[in-house]
């Protein structure tokens, strides 16, 4: 989808939650606020009932391309990511080839800019093929037209210490981030759930929290000893929301995020067999639910982050034990959050827009997304109807895959138009 200048005038529009007021934005930016605007030339866009949010920024989306067009394409990942308000999203790196490599990361980077629907920023490999013996070309790929800022080998752990403390110093040249997916191997050999009561009764392998927590305290001291910035991938225990918090306290520059379906979902989702629900980390129990949910509202936690993971039919419809892990979320994303943290109280608007866009950007140091809806500001924004809801089904998803962990559910709230830079992607609910 080509880029072009487009100019709007959103009338009745409540900013964060405010009072109803009009946005015109021309070329590309916000160009007035204010109650009554008028404009020629423009169009108009009647927004009443609506919330303007800041266009969401995820710092986890798999896109699968290169090697697995069958499961998502960026193209088709952008689409999804645009219907579920973002405009700009972190490519990870597990493709095929790896994206460990300029000439990877640069080829992601294109295919996002040609597909225009949001922008679409490659992370780079920690280590080369995620082997975890020896480092990626981090610093190629922070020198290419891609820019890269964020590191992971998402999906398996760097569990070398000495390997980890490398990377995080690596990065400290040009002011990176090591996102670690905090999984002891050892720990979790074979390991198929949550391990606890409701693993033990259904005679599934156990995943032990401290799988998590070890790295993730190994991690802290690591980044806090060589002072560089680490972020830890989908936290999902409230053993590590302790030790998190803990090292935030001691001055550690770590951050954190949460995944929707950490937020909602539980163990006990398990016990139909049914794959859809596989997931790594895995779900874990109503108290870590809790827990993050209070740390997410209390900042400990400080982003969310769907970690949108598609799969074809065939690798998620088999038995349990064979069945990929992984779950979409891009499209439902915002919505699980209303219904987690809004509708409960523990969060305002402003502080989603925090979360979601403001937060994740400047982790990732991404220019021009996470800005405020302000006047002289990127016209990066989301319309989204609180009062609104729907019946999730993976049938209507906008990516190519639809193992949505949600099907059958209502949630609440809809995406009514994201504008990237001016031009709408979405418009009356539709992707442009």
């Amino acid at each position: 989808m080509e880029e072009r200048s487009v100019n709007h005038l959103i009338r009745g529009v409540r900013i964060l939650g405010g009072e109803p007021t009009d946005i015109l934005l021309r070329d590309g930016a916000v160009a007035a606020i204010g109650a009554g605007l008028d404009a020629e030339g423009v169009t108009v866009v009647e927004a009443h009932g609506l919330i303007a949010l800041p266009g969401l920024v995820d710092l986890h989306t798999h896109l699968r391309e290169p090697g697995r067009e069958d499961a998502e394409t960026v193209a088709s990942g952008s689409r999804s990511a645009a219907m579920g308000g973002y405009t700009a999203v972190h490519a990870m790196a597990n493709t095929d080839p790896v994206a460990d490599t300029a000439g990877v990361v640069e080829q992601v980077w294109r295919l996002g800019r040609e597909a225009g629907y949001c922008d679409v920023q490659p992370v780079g490999a920690v280590t080369h093929g995620l082997g975890g013996e020896r480092l990626a070309e981090l610093g190629a790929m922070a020198d290419s037209p891609a820019q890269v800022r964020v590191f992971s080998d998402d999906g398996l752990c760097v569990a070398d210490p000495l390997l980890m403390r490398r990377a995080l110093e690596y990065v400290k040249a040009f002011d990176g981030v090591v996102a670690q997916h905090a999984q002891e191997p050892r720990l979790t050999e074979g390991a198929q759930m949550n391990e606890g009561v409701v693993s033990d009764r259904l005679g599934l392998a156990g995943w032990p929290a401290v799988a998590e927590e070890a790295i993730i305290a190994r991690d802290c001291l690591l980044a806090q000893h060589v002072g560089s910035r680490l972020h830890v991938c989908h936290v999902s225990t409230r053993g590590s929301v302790r030790i998190i918090r803990e090292a935030k306290a001691r001055g550690c520059d770590v951050t954190a995020e949460v995944t929707p379906h950490h937020l909602l979902l539980t163990d006990e989702r398990a016990e139909s067999y049914d794959p859809i629900y596989k997931v790594n980390p895995p779900l874990r129990t109503a108290e870590d639910v809790h827990a993050l949910r209070a740390a997410l509202a209390d900042g400990t936690i400080d982003c969310v982050a769907t970690d949108h993971a598609p799969h074809p039919v065939e690798a998620k419809e088999t038995e349990w034990a064979n069945a990929a892990m992984g779950m979409v979320g891009l499209e439902t994303a915002l919505s699980v959050v209303q219904h987690a943290m809004v509708d409960t109280g523990l969060l305002d608007w402003a502080g989603v827009a925090e979360r979601m866009s403001a937060t994740p950007a400047r982790i990732s140091r991404i220019g021009g997304q996470g800005r405020p809806i302000a006047v002289g500001e990127p016209a990066n924004i989301t319309l989204y109807d609180p009062a609104g809801e729907r019946q999730v089904t993976g049938a209507a998803m906008v990516s190519k895959s639809g193992n949505t962990p949600y099907r059958g559910m209502t949630l609440p709230g809809n995406v009514a138009a994201t504008f990237l830079r001016g031009v709408p992607t979405v418009l009356d609910g539709k992707i442009q």
